[in-house]
């Protein structure tokens, strides 16, 4: 039962890797009349993505790797970890730049 989590949590990681690249990919199209509220959300959402897709590559690198190496096991789970709060930290600040664009326009 212990295993079966592990497998479930490896496989929404690589899924949210391919979704990330996907994200990336969409929201490479330039738009040329972009204001500059859009421009801010549009590289908030791409450091979300950024910032996952390293998340998903180390954490994908660490289960390579067998216990050998304890220095690359160390460091890329501080990746992880850094990557993961980096992650968390542009999704807070989407509705945060939301609101502080909606109470400048009032």
């Amino acid at each position: 039962m212990h295993s079966a989590n592990f497998i479930c949590h490896d496989f929404f990681v690589m899924l949210s890797f391919l979704a990330c690249i996907t994200g990336l990919i969409l929201l490479s199209a330039k738009e040329q009349f972009e204001t500059e509220m859009q421009q801010t959300e549009k590289i908030l959402f791409r450091m979300s993505f950024s910032y996952w897709l390293v998340y998903c590559v180390a954490f994908g690198i660490e289960k390579i790797f067998l216990p050998k190496g304890e220095a690359v096991i160390m460091s890329l789970r501080m990746t992880t970890a850094l990557s993961y709060f980096l992650t968390f930290s542009c999704i807070l600040c989407l509705p945060l730049h939301k609101f502080a664009m909606r109470q400048i326009q009032d």
